[in-house]
């Protein structure tokens, strides 16, 4: 595994750090005034979720993981446990649900999602940036209300709210950014 020094750690890396893996979420690089500069390295465990907060030198040598990625095939869940399938081999791997965390709604049966493995084991999953739902129940237009940036609250069929634009209605199918959460356009 390659090692990097402490200065160039980077968001989205993934770290060989005290015999866990961890993934980078934020680094602040400090130059004080006396002594050497520094990187200030918010992490989180991929296998049991904890954070960290640890300081690396500019000199510090750390082990900087690659994880194979893998498109899957979503099954069913069972027991708290998503099973996925490798569409060439059929090989079934199980992921944790508690994974996705407030996303879960949005994962769909056959939906093909993207899973993170180092080596055999399955330490991540991601879900395709926009996923298509119907609006389960939202407010009609109310006349008069021409302002441009008004948006109105509505519920999906996956029981998600979210904040869609006025023209919206019951029954319509829209498109969501599943990374922010949010409506990105009309189906």
């Amino acid at each position: 595994m390659p090692k990097i020094e402490g200065s160039a750690i980077r968001p989205g890396n993934v770290l060989e750090h005290d015999g866990g893996l961890w993934v980078v979420n934020k680094v602040n690089h400090v130059k004080p005034g006396k002594g050497g500069a520094f990187a200030q390295v918010e992490m989180r465990n991929l296998r049991n979720g904890s954070k960290l907060n640890e300081r690396f030198r500019s000199e510090d040598k750390v082990e900087r993981v690659r994880l194979e990625q893998r498109d899957q095939q979503f099954l069913y869940e069972d027991d708290g446990q998503l099973i996925v399938m490798d569409a060439e081999s059929f090989e079934q791997t199980q992921v944790p649900a508690e994974i996705l965390g407030e996303r879960r709604p949005f994962l769909q049966d056959g939906m093909t999602v993207t899973v993170e493995f180092y080596g055999d084991e399955a330490l991540n999953l991601t879900l395709p940036q926009k996923v298509t739902c119907s609006v389960a129940e939202t407010e009609p237009v109310v006349k008069g209300q021409t302002a441009q940036n008004s948006f109105k609250p509505a519920v999906l069929d996956n029981g998600v709210r979210i904040m869609v634009p006025p023209f919206v209605d019951t029954g319509e199918a829209i498109v969501v950014n599943t990374e922010k959460m949010e409506y990105d356009e009309r189906a």
